[in-house]
Protein backbone atom coordinates (compact mmCIF):
# COMPACT_ATOMS: atom_id res chain seq x y z
CA UNK A 1 0.00 0.00 0.00
CA UNK A 2 1.22 3.50 -0.87
CA UNK A 3 0.28 6.47 1.30
CA UNK A 4 1.05 10.12 0.49
CA UNK A 5 1.47 11.99 3.78
CA UNK A 6 1.18 15.77 4.08
CA UNK A 7 4.48 16.20 5.89
CA UNK A 8 5.73 19.28 7.72
CA UNK A 9 8.62 17.83 9.67
CA UNK A 10 6.84 18.75 12.89
CA UNK A 11 5.87 16.55 15.81
CA UNK A 12 2.65 15.03 14.48
CA UNK A 13 3.76 14.14 10.97
CA UNK A 14 7.21 12.96 12.07
CA UNK A 15 5.59 10.41 14.36
CA UNK A 16 3.02 9.64 11.64
CA UNK A 17 5.62 8.29 9.21
CA UNK A 18 6.74 5.56 11.59
CA UNK A 19 3.18 4.88 12.79
CA UNK A 20 1.77 4.53 9.25
CA UNK A 21 4.53 2.14 8.26
CA UNK A 22 3.88 -0.07 11.26
CA UNK A 23 0.07 0.15 11.25
CA UNK A 24 -0.53 -0.35 7.53
CA UNK A 25 2.72 -2.02 6.43
CA UNK A 26 2.78 0.81 3.95
CA UNK A 27 5.20 2.64 1.74
CA UNK A 28 5.01 6.26 2.93
CA UNK A 29 5.63 9.09 0.47
CA UNK A 30 6.20 12.36 2.30
CA UNK A 31 5.05 15.58 0.65
CA UNK A 32 6.12 18.96 1.99
CA UNK A 33 4.70 22.16 0.49
CA UNK A 34 6.91 25.23 0.55
CA UNK A 35 4.37 28.00 1.07
CA UNK A 36 6.75 30.40 2.75
CA UNK A 37 7.41 28.84 6.14
CA UNK A 38 11.13 29.61 5.71
CA UNK A 39 12.47 26.24 6.82
CA UNK A 40 15.48 24.22 5.73
CA UNK A 41 13.80 21.88 3.28
CA UNK A 42 16.97 19.87 2.76
CA UNK A 43 16.93 19.04 6.45
CA UNK A 44 13.21 18.23 6.28
CA UNK A 45 13.84 15.84 3.39
CA UNK A 46 16.71 14.17 5.24
CA UNK A 47 14.60 13.89 8.38
CA UNK A 48 11.73 12.29 6.48
CA UNK A 49 14.11 9.74 4.96
CA UNK A 50 15.69 8.93 8.32
CA UNK A 51 12.24 8.59 9.91
CA UNK A 52 11.25 6.03 7.31
CA UNK A 53 9.74 7.77 4.27
CA UNK A 54 10.26 5.86 1.02
CA UNK A 55 10.52 9.10 -0.95
CA UNK A 56 9.78 12.80 -0.45
CA UNK A 57 8.42 15.60 -2.61
CA UNK A 58 9.32 19.22 -1.82
CA UNK A 59 7.16 21.58 -3.90
CA UNK A 60 7.67 25.35 -4.11
CA UNK A 61 4.09 26.65 -4.10
CA UNK A 62 4.64 30.20 -2.83
CA UNK A 63 3.57 32.05 -5.97
CA UNK A 64 0.56 29.78 -6.55
CA UNK A 65 -0.39 30.14 -2.89
CA UNK A 66 -0.48 33.94 -2.94
CA UNK A 67 -1.81 34.44 -6.49
CA UNK A 68 -4.51 31.75 -6.61
CA UNK A 69 -5.54 31.44 -2.97
CA UNK A 70 -4.57 34.46 -0.83
CA UNK A 71 -5.34 37.18 -3.37
CA UNK A 72 -8.83 35.86 -4.27
CA UNK A 73 -9.61 35.79 -0.55
CA UNK A 74 -8.33 39.35 -0.10
CA UNK A 75 -10.46 40.55 -3.02
CA UNK A 76 -13.44 39.60 -0.88
CA UNK A 77 -12.08 41.35 2.26
CA UNK A 78 -12.73 38.01 3.96
CA UNK A 79 -12.53 37.87 7.76
CA UNK A 80 -13.79 35.05 9.95
CA UNK A 81 -15.69 36.21 13.04
CA UNK A 82 -13.84 38.80 15.12
CA UNK A 83 -10.66 39.26 13.12
CA UNK A 84 -9.12 36.04 11.83
CA UNK A 85 -7.69 36.56 8.33
CA UNK A 86 -7.58 32.76 7.81
CA UNK A 87 -3.91 32.18 7.05
CA UNK A 88 -4.11 28.51 7.98
CA UNK A 89 -7.53 27.97 6.42
CA UNK A 90 -6.48 29.21 2.99
CA UNK A 91 -3.31 27.11 2.88
CA UNK A 92 -4.92 23.72 3.44
CA UNK A 93 -6.80 23.37 0.12
CA UNK A 94 -3.62 24.07 -1.84
CA UNK A 95 -1.62 21.50 0.13
CA UNK A 96 -4.39 18.91 -0.24
CA UNK A 97 -4.73 19.65 -3.98
CA UNK A 98 -1.04 19.05 -4.60
CA UNK A 99 -1.16 15.96 -2.38
CA UNK A 100 -3.85 14.43 -4.58
CA UNK A 101 -1.80 15.23 -7.68
CA UNK A 102 1.16 13.34 -6.20
CA UNK A 103 -1.08 10.42 -5.21
CA UNK A 104 -2.29 10.17 -8.81
CA UNK A 105 1.25 10.38 -10.14
CA UNK A 106 2.54 7.71 -7.73
CA UNK A 107 -0.49 5.45 -7.99
CA UNK A 108 -1.06 5.74 -4.23
CA UNK A 109 -4.21 4.27 -2.75
CA UNK A 110 -4.36 6.62 0.25
CA UNK A 111 -3.49 10.06 1.58
CA UNK A 112 -2.86 11.03 5.19
CA UNK A 113 -2.49 14.17 7.28
CA UNK A 114 -1.40 15.10 10.80
CA UNK A 115 -4.46 17.13 11.82
CA UNK A 116 -6.17 16.27 15.09
CA UNK A 117 -9.70 14.95 15.46
CA UNK A 118 -10.73 18.11 17.31
CA UNK A 119 -9.68 20.75 14.84
CA UNK A 120 -10.64 22.37 11.56
CA UNK A 121 -7.72 21.16 9.47
CA UNK A 122 -8.93 17.57 9.28
CA UNK A 123 -12.10 18.88 7.62
CA UNK A 124 -10.23 21.20 5.25
CA UNK A 125 -7.84 18.50 4.08
CA UNK A 126 -10.46 15.82 3.65
CA UNK A 127 -13.13 17.92 1.95
CA UNK A 128 -10.49 18.84 -0.63
CA UNK A 129 -9.36 15.22 -1.04
CA UNK A 130 -12.90 14.04 -1.70
CA UNK A 131 -13.76 16.99 -3.95
CA UNK A 132 -10.78 16.20 -6.21
CA UNK A 133 -10.69 12.39 -5.96
CA UNK A 134 -13.94 10.99 -4.51
CA UNK A 135 -12.65 7.40 -4.18
CA UNK A 136 -9.40 8.19 -2.34
CA UNK A 137 -8.76 6.41 0.98
CA UNK A 138 -8.12 8.92 3.77
CA UNK A 139 -6.10 8.09 6.87
CA UNK A 140 -6.16 10.46 9.85
CA UNK A 141 -3.71 9.06 12.45
CA UNK A 142 -5.00 11.32 15.25
CA UNK A 143 -8.39 9.60 14.96
CA UNK A 144 -6.83 6.15 15.13
CA UNK A 145 -3.61 5.97 17.09
CA UNK A 146 -3.13 5.33 20.77
CA UNK A 147 -1.58 8.70 21.58
CA UNK A 148 -3.93 11.03 23.43
CA UNK A 149 -1.90 14.24 23.73
CA UNK A 150 1.06 16.13 22.31
CA UNK A 151 2.98 15.19 25.46
CA UNK A 152 2.55 11.49 24.66
CA UNK A 153 3.71 12.16 21.09
CA UNK A 154 6.82 13.89 22.43
CA UNK A 155 7.55 10.90 24.65
CA UNK A 156 7.13 8.53 21.69
CA UNK A 157 9.40 10.69 19.52
CA UNK A 158 12.09 10.79 22.20
CA UNK A 159 11.85 7.02 22.73
CA UNK A 160 12.21 6.35 19.00
CA UNK A 161 14.86 9.02 18.45
CA UNK A 162 12.64 11.09 16.18
CA UNK A 163 13.95 14.70 16.33
CA UNK A 164 11.21 17.30 16.90
CA UNK A 165 11.15 20.99 17.86
CA UNK A 166 8.20 20.78 20.28
CA UNK A 167 9.07 20.27 23.92
CA UNK A 168 7.14 19.80 27.13
CA UNK A 169 8.22 23.32 28.13
CA UNK A 170 6.90 24.88 24.89
CA UNK A 171 4.16 22.56 23.69
CA UNK A 172 2.09 25.05 21.72
CA UNK A 173 1.45 24.31 18.05
CA UNK A 174 2.89 26.61 15.36
CA UNK A 175 1.75 26.87 11.74
CA UNK A 176 3.59 29.21 9.40
CA UNK A 177 3.26 30.25 5.78
CA UNK A 178 3.86 33.37 3.72
CA UNK A 179 0.57 34.89 4.85
CA UNK A 180 0.75 34.33 8.61
CA UNK A 181 1.95 32.44 11.67
CA UNK A 182 -0.53 30.85 14.08
CA UNK A 183 0.02 29.71 17.65
CA UNK A 184 -2.44 27.37 19.37
CA UNK A 185 -2.69 24.85 22.18
CA UNK A 186 -0.52 24.13 25.16
CA UNK A 187 0.13 27.15 27.33
CA UNK A 188 -2.25 29.24 25.18
CA UNK A 189 -5.28 27.13 26.02
CA UNK A 190 -6.17 29.30 29.04
CA UNK A 191 -7.73 32.38 27.35
CA UNK A 192 -6.89 34.51 30.42
CA UNK A 193 -3.13 34.08 30.03
CA UNK A 194 -1.18 36.59 27.98
CA UNK A 195 1.00 34.92 25.34
CA UNK A 196 4.71 34.76 26.28
CA UNK A 197 6.63 37.74 24.90
CA UNK A 198 9.25 35.53 23.26
CA UNK A 199 6.69 33.53 21.27
CA UNK A 200 6.18 35.98 18.41
CA UNK A 201 8.21 35.77 15.21
CA UNK A 202 7.09 38.28 12.57
CA UNK A 203 5.66 41.25 14.47
CA UNK A 204 7.56 43.28 17.05
CA UNK A 205 5.66 44.61 20.08
CA UNK A 206 4.16 48.01 19.14
CA UNK A 207 6.00 49.66 22.03
CA UNK A 208 9.31 48.53 20.49
CA UNK A 209 8.45 49.63 16.96
CA UNK A 210 10.27 52.68 15.48
CA UNK A 211 9.36 56.11 16.86
CA UNK A 212 9.08 57.47 13.33
CA UNK A 213 6.18 56.59 11.01
CA UNK A 214 6.77 54.63 7.81
CA UNK A 215 4.85 55.68 4.68
CA UNK A 216 4.20 53.20 1.89
CA UNK A 217 2.22 53.13 -1.36
CA UNK A 218 0.48 50.05 -2.72
CA UNK A 219 -0.72 49.94 -6.32
CA UNK A 220 -3.77 47.87 -7.25
CA UNK A 221 -4.94 46.46 -10.57
CA UNK A 222 -8.40 44.85 -10.76
CA UNK A 223 -8.45 44.26 -7.02
CA UNK A 224 -4.94 42.78 -6.73
CA UNK A 225 -1.83 44.49 -5.34
CA UNK A 226 0.83 44.66 -8.06
CA UNK A 227 3.43 47.14 -6.81
CA UNK A 228 4.90 48.42 -3.56
CA UNK A 229 6.38 51.92 -3.50
CA UNK A 230 6.42 51.97 -7.29
CA UNK A 231 8.23 48.64 -7.65
CA UNK A 232 6.39 45.95 -9.61
CA UNK A 233 6.57 42.66 -7.71
CA UNK A 234 5.23 39.14 -8.07
CA UNK A 235 2.47 38.20 -5.60
CA UNK A 236 4.81 36.26 -3.30
CA UNK A 237 7.54 38.90 -3.49
CA UNK A 238 5.11 41.70 -2.66
CA UNK A 239 3.64 39.88 0.34
CA UNK A 240 7.08 38.89 1.63
CA UNK A 241 8.37 42.46 1.45
CA UNK A 242 5.23 43.84 3.05
CA UNK A 243 5.47 41.29 5.86
CA UNK A 244 8.86 42.68 6.80
CA UNK A 245 7.83 46.34 6.68
CA UNK A 246 4.59 45.83 8.60
CA UNK A 247 6.17 43.47 11.11
CA UNK A 248 8.88 45.98 11.94
CA UNK A 249 6.13 48.52 12.70
CA UNK A 250 4.26 46.22 15.07
CA UNK A 251 1.30 45.58 12.76
CA UNK A 252 -0.63 42.33 12.46
CA UNK A 253 -0.99 40.64 15.87
CA UNK A 254 -4.39 39.31 16.94
CA UNK A 255 -5.43 37.18 19.91
CA UNK A 256 -8.94 35.75 19.52
CA UNK A 257 -11.26 32.97 20.60
CA UNK A 258 -12.97 31.50 17.55
CA UNK A 259 -15.64 28.91 16.87
CA UNK A 260 -14.23 25.84 15.16
CA UNK A 261 -16.36 24.04 12.59
CA UNK A 262 -16.61 20.97 14.82
CA UNK A 263 -18.26 23.06 17.55
CA UNK A 264 -15.36 23.77 19.92
CA UNK A 265 -14.23 27.24 20.92
CA UNK A 266 -10.51 27.67 20.40
CA UNK A 267 -8.04 30.38 21.33
CA UNK A 268 -5.68 31.34 18.54
CA UNK A 269 -2.88 33.91 18.41
CA UNK A 270 -1.94 35.07 14.92
CA UNK A 271 0.65 37.23 13.19
CA UNK A 272 -0.49 38.49 9.78
CA UNK A 273 1.53 41.66 9.12
CA UNK A 274 1.40 42.01 5.33
CA UNK A 275 -2.13 40.62 5.14
CA UNK A 276 -3.40 43.16 7.66
CA UNK A 277 -2.01 46.03 5.61
CA UNK A 278 -3.40 44.60 2.36
CA UNK A 279 -6.83 44.20 3.92
CA UNK A 280 -6.87 47.87 4.92
CA UNK A 281 -5.41 49.09 1.63
CA UNK A 282 -7.87 47.08 -0.46
CA UNK A 283 -10.86 48.54 1.34
CA UNK A 284 -9.40 52.01 0.79
CA UNK A 285 -9.06 51.66 -2.98
CA UNK A 286 -12.54 50.12 -3.14
CA UNK A 287 -13.98 53.10 -1.27
CA UNK A 288 -13.40 55.38 -4.27
CA UNK A 289 -13.87 52.89 -7.12
CA UNK A 290 -16.87 50.72 -6.21
CA UNK A 291 -20.51 51.66 -6.57
CA UNK A 292 -22.35 51.80 -3.26
CA UNK A 293 -24.92 49.09 -3.93
CA UNK A 294 -22.35 46.81 -5.54
CA UNK A 295 -20.11 47.20 -2.50
CA UNK A 296 -22.96 46.56 -0.08
CA UNK A 297 -23.98 43.45 -2.00
CA UNK A 298 -20.42 42.08 -1.94
CA UNK A 299 -20.10 42.92 1.77
CA UNK A 300 -23.34 41.09 2.52
CA UNK A 301 -21.95 37.81 1.17
CA UNK A 302 -18.52 38.17 2.77
CA UNK A 303 -19.43 36.37 6.04
CA UNK A 304 -20.70 33.37 4.08
CA UNK A 305 -17.67 33.40 1.80
CA UNK A 306 -15.30 33.58 4.80
CA UNK A 307 -17.19 30.78 6.51
CA UNK A 308 -16.79 28.56 3.45
CA UNK A 309 -13.03 29.07 3.50
CA UNK A 310 -12.75 28.57 7.24
CA UNK A 311 -14.80 25.38 7.10
CA UNK A 312 -12.82 23.95 4.18
CA UNK A 313 -15.14 24.36 1.18
CA UNK A 314 -12.65 26.06 -1.15
CA UNK A 315 -13.42 23.65 -3.99
CA UNK A 316 -17.18 23.72 -3.46
CA UNK A 317 -19.50 25.01 -6.22
CA UNK A 318 -20.89 27.69 -3.89
CA UNK A 319 -17.44 29.16 -3.13
CA UNK A 320 -16.55 29.17 -6.82
CA UNK A 321 -19.82 30.89 -7.68
CA UNK A 322 -19.36 33.55 -5.01
CA UNK A 323 -15.80 34.10 -6.25
CA UNK A 324 -17.09 34.89 -9.74
CA UNK A 325 -19.44 37.50 -8.32
CA UNK A 326 -16.68 38.98 -6.14
CA UNK A 327 -14.22 39.14 -9.02
CA UNK A 328 -16.81 40.86 -11.21
CA UNK A 329 -16.94 43.67 -8.63
CA UNK A 330 -13.17 44.17 -8.86
CA UNK A 331 -12.87 45.21 -12.51
CA UNK A 332 -12.33 48.88 -11.71
CA UNK A 333 -10.63 48.44 -8.33
CA UNK A 334 -7.44 49.97 -9.67
CA UNK A 335 -5.28 52.74 -8.26
CA UNK A 336 -2.83 53.63 -5.51
CA UNK A 337 -3.24 53.74 -1.73
CA UNK A 338 -0.87 55.59 0.59
CA UNK A 339 -0.60 54.31 4.16
CA UNK A 340 1.07 55.42 7.37
CA UNK A 341 2.46 52.64 9.58
CA UNK A 342 3.21 53.56 13.17
CA UNK A 343 3.49 51.42 16.31
CA UNK A 344 0.87 48.82 15.49
CA UNK A 345 -1.40 51.16 13.54
CA UNK A 346 -2.01 51.16 9.80
CA UNK A 347 -3.77 54.33 8.70
CA UNK A 348 -4.92 55.22 5.20
CA UNK A 349 -3.71 58.73 4.34
CA UNK A 350 -4.35 58.86 0.60
CA UNK A 351 -6.03 57.09 -2.29
CA UNK A 352 -6.35 57.81 -6.02
CA UNK A 353 -7.63 55.98 -9.08
CA UNK A 354 -8.30 56.58 -12.78
CA UNK A 355 -11.70 54.96 -12.10
CA UNK A 356 -12.51 57.04 -9.05
CA UNK A 357 -16.21 57.67 -8.44
CA UNK A 358 -15.36 60.35 -5.92
CA UNK A 359 -16.47 63.77 -7.22
CA UNK A 360 -15.03 66.61 -5.21
CA UNK A 361 -17.49 69.09 -6.70
CA UNK A 362 -20.39 66.95 -5.44
CA UNK A 363 -18.86 66.18 -2.04
CA UNK A 364 -17.76 69.73 -1.21
CA UNK A 365 -19.34 71.78 1.56
CA UNK A 366 -18.55 74.87 -0.46
CA UNK A 367 -20.72 76.34 -3.21
CA UNK A 368 -21.30 74.10 -6.23
CA UNK A 369 -23.34 74.16 -9.44
CA UNK A 370 -24.10 70.42 -9.69
CA UNK A 371 -26.27 69.47 -6.73
CA UNK A 372 -29.55 71.20 -5.92
CA UNK A 373 -30.03 70.81 -2.16
CA UNK A 374 -33.77 71.43 -2.47
CA UNK A 375 -34.07 68.06 -4.25
CA UNK A 376 -33.34 66.32 -0.94
CA UNK A 377 -36.74 67.32 0.45
CA UNK A 378 -38.72 65.14 -1.98
CA UNK A 379 -36.21 62.31 -1.60
CA UNK A 380 -36.66 62.30 2.17
CA UNK A 381 -40.46 62.54 2.04
CA UNK A 382 -40.74 59.61 -0.39
CA UNK A 383 -38.50 57.48 1.83
CA UNK A 384 -40.43 58.54 4.94
CA UNK A 385 -43.82 57.66 3.45
CA UNK A 386 -44.03 54.15 4.91
CA UNK A 387 -42.79 55.36 8.31
CA UNK A 388 -45.51 58.04 8.43
CA UNK A 389 -48.14 55.51 7.39
CA UNK A 390 -47.11 53.01 10.09
CA UNK A 391 -47.15 55.72 12.74
CA UNK A 392 -50.80 56.51 12.05
CA UNK A 393 -51.84 52.95 12.94
CA UNK A 394 -49.64 52.73 16.01
CA UNK A 395 -50.93 55.83 17.81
Amino acid sequence: MKIVLAYSGGLDTSVAIKWLKEKYSAEVIAFCADIGQEENFQEIAEKAAKTGAKSIYIEDLKEEFVKDFVFPMLRANAVYETGYLMGTSIARPLIAKKQIEIALKEGAEAVAHGATGKGNDQVRFELTYYALKPDIKVIAPWREWEFDSRSSLIEYAEKNRIPVQATKEKPYSIDRNLFHISYEGGILEDPWNEPPHDMYTLVVPPEKAPDRATYIEIEYLNGNPVALDGEKLSPAQLLSKLNKIAGENGIGRVDIVENRYVGIKSRGVYETPGGTVLQIAHKAIESITMDRELMHLRDSIMPKYAELIYYGYWFSPERKTLQKLIDETQKNVTGIVRLKLYKGNCVVVGRKSPYSLYNQELATFEKDTIYNQKDAEGFIKINALRLRTIKRFND
